[in-house]
């Protein structure tokens, strides 16, 4: 999947030395809100995880995430995370991080908006959420720009990495969900 900018990759070990150059070099940044980032995590885990996450993408089941790299020069950016909640509503969750150094650049946002195309288009998505911390205002500022709007907040449901319990924020689309409906009625 791909735009102007951006290209998602299912995921890959040829991604594995240039992902986890990401992590490690923003590992104190990303640890703050993803709990799999820990200072002991090494780069035998990514590949563990990547396998996994290969297996899960080749299947269609449980969680994976799309690499999320620049198109012009291939630079590794960060990863954007699908989770399958429900194949028989079908329903979905997404999650994402990025390298700092590549924030405030709509990345992001782009991102979203491929992983709703493969959601909606590809495997008939009724259903595509995103849920954050309360307190990862990025993560919701990014949510709200891509037109998702807050539908809960469930109250002390995560314990942060900092050992903090938080709230959890849910967000849908409802703009988006409805128009694939609407395009499904009229095809």
């Amino acid at each position: 999947m791909e735009n102007d900018r951006i290209q998602l990759t299912p995921p890959s070990i040829h991604e594995l030395d240039a992902m986890y150059e990401v992590i490690d070099r923003n590992r104190q940044s990303l640890q703050r809100f993803l709990p799999w980032v820990t200072p002991s995590f090494a780069k035998q885990d990514l590949l563990n995880n990547t396998e996994q996450a290969r297996q899960d993408y080749d299947q269609f089941s449980g969680e994976f995430w799309f690499n999320i790299l620049a198109k012009s020069t291939g630079k590794y950016l960060g990863a954007i995370g699908f989770i399958i909640r429900d194949k028989n509503v079908p329903y979905f969750e997404i999650g994402y991080w990025l390298d700092p150094d590549c924030e405030g650049k709509g990345i992001i946002s782009e991102a979203i908006a491929l992983v709703e195309s493969f959601a909606f288009e590809t495997h008939g998505a009724k259903r595509v959420e995103i849920k954050m911390a309360a307190t990862n205002r990025k993560s919701t500022a990014v949510a709200e720009r891509c037109g998702y709007l807050f539908e809960a907040r469930l109250m002390n449901a995560r314990v942060l990495p900092s050992g903090v319990v938080d709230d959890t924020l849910l967000c849908q689309n409802e703009f988006i969900t409805l128009f694939y409906a609407c395009k499904n009625l009229l095809s």
